[in-house]
């Protein structure tokens, strides 16, 4: 089923994942520090490591992969003609299925950049 309101779609998973973050406090404190040492500027940008981790969040077809990362992409500034290009070297990597998420990407991108 097609996500149609992305802002809701992250609002539940936020919720979904505070509980997991207090049942597992230590595994999601890890995961924090994994991931903000995987995005923090180094010889690329934190713009540029949130495109790549939404290119593999279509290749994954991971729903929630294609909130967080279009969310943080256009926080940093990313641009829907570069989400654009993404998506398509994601379809080139990922066939018919990253074809299908690509869309995906792209309508989460555009409902979460504009605050829909």
């Amino acid at each position: 089923m097609a996500i149609t309101d992305w802002n809701s779609f992250v609002g539940q998973t936020d919720e979904r994942m505070a509980a997991l973050r207090k049942d597992a406090p230590d595994v999601a404190k890890a995961f924090g520090a994994l991931a903000g040492a995987a995005i923090k500027p180094g010889a690329l940008d934190s713009r540029t490591k949130e495109l790549i981790a939404l290119a593999i969040g279509i290749t994954a077809r991971c729903d929630g992969c294609l909130a967080y990362h279009a969310r943080a992409a256009a926080k940093y500034g990313a641009t829907r003609e570069e989400v654009l290009e993404v998506i398509g070297v994601a379809i080139y990597m990922g066939g018919g299925p990253s074809m299908i998420y690509g869309a995906e990407a792209l309508a989460a991108f555009d409902g979460l950049s504009q605050g829909d």
